[in-house]
C-alpha cells in the first residue's frame, strides 16, 4: 500500500463501528482525504459532501475542523447497516455568492476517484449524498455519467440549492429531503421540490419534508434549520431508509 493511500485506524467509537481516515490520490496534486465510518455487515456505502466551500478539514486523528451537519452525524448511520463517508476538498470549492466551482472537471474527476476507490475496497453499492453546496456536486456528477454506465447506486440532495438541476436522462434514484422552515434565500424548498417534481414519472424519485428541530446563528449555516439542527437523527433515518429500500 503507498504512502498515499496508508490508511490510520482511529478510533473504536463502538463494538460494531470502526472510523478510518484514507487519501485518495489524485496525480500529483493534493490527494482527496475521506474519513470512512464502517459497520461491521453494511449493506451500502454512502458519500457525503458537505456545503460552503467543501472543506471539511478531516484531521489524522479522524476529528474534522467542520461542524457541518454532515460531520455531526456520520456516527448515525451505522444502526442502519451503512458505511458513512465524509469527502473532503483540498481546496475551496466556492459558494453562490464567490462563484461555484463544483461543476470543475477536476471536483468531479475526485468524486469519481472516490467512488472507485470505495467500491473496489468493499464491494458495496455506493450513494452520493450532498447538502446545500454539496447538491451541486451530486446533481453535476450526476449529470455527467454516461447513459446505462452509472457508477453509483442513487443520489441524495438535502437542503438543495436553487441552480442545481438534473438532466432529464438521469435515471438514477433520487431522494430530495428539505427542511420546511429553511429561510436561505438561496436554498428554497422550491429548488429541491422541483427537482423532484420534475422528474420523468418512470424514474424512482421521493421528496421528503422535515420539521422540528432548533435554528441557531446565519439561516444559511449548518446550525439554522437549513442544516438540520437537532433534527439529524430524522435526516439520516430518512436518507438511509431510501437506500435500503432502492
Amino acid at each position: 500500500m503507498t504512502k498515499a493511500l496508508l490508511a490510520f485506524v482511529i478510533w473504536i467509537v463502538s463494538g460494531a463501528v470502526t472510523a478510518q481516515v484514507f487519501d485518495i490520490p489524485h496525480g500529483e496534486e493534493a490527494p482527496t482525504r475521506t474519513l470512512l465510518v464502517s459497520t461491521a455487515k453494511p449493506r451500502a456505502l454512502v458519500l457525503l459532501f458537505p456545503g460552503g466551500g467543501g472543506v471539511a478539514g478531516i484531521f489524522d486523528n479522524s476529528s474534522a475542523k467542520s461542524r457541518h451537519t454532515f460531520v455531526r452525524s456520520i456516527n448515525l448511520w451505522g444502526q442502519y447497516g451503512i458505511d458513512a463517508v465524509l469527502v473532503d476538498s483540498p481546496y475551496d470549492l466556492g459558494d453562490l455568492r464567490r462563484g461555484n466551482l463544483r461543476g470543475r472537471q477536476d471536483h468531479l474527476t475526485r468524486v469519481n476517484e472516490a467512488v472507485s476507490f470505495y467500491k473496489t475496497k468493499l464491494h458495496l453499492p455506493v450513494w452520493i449524498f450532498g447538502h446545500s453546496m454539496g447538491t451541486s456536486t451530486a446533481t453535476y456528477y450526476a449529470n455527467n455519467l454516461p447513459v446505462g454506465q452509472e457508477q453509483i447506486a442513487g443520489i441524495i440532495i438535502a437542503g438543495t440549492i436553487h441552480t442545481a438541476s438534473l438532466n432529464k436522462e438521469v435515471s438514477l434514484p433520487v431522494l430530495g429531503i428539505h427542511h420546511a422552515s429553511d429561510g436561505c434565500a438561496g436554498t428554497p424548498l422550491s429548488a429541491t421540490a422541483d427537482i423532484i417534481q420534475n422528474r420523468p414519472t418512470k424514474y424512482i424519485s421521493q421528496l421528503d419534508v422535515i420539521e422540528g428541530g432548533i435554528t441557531e446563528g446565519n439561516v444559511c449555516d449548518s446550525f439554522a434549520y437549513h442544516g438540520f439542527n437537532q433534527t439529524e437523527p430524522e435526516l439520516i433515518k430518512r436518507a438511509a431508509q431510501f437506500i435500503l429500500s432502492h
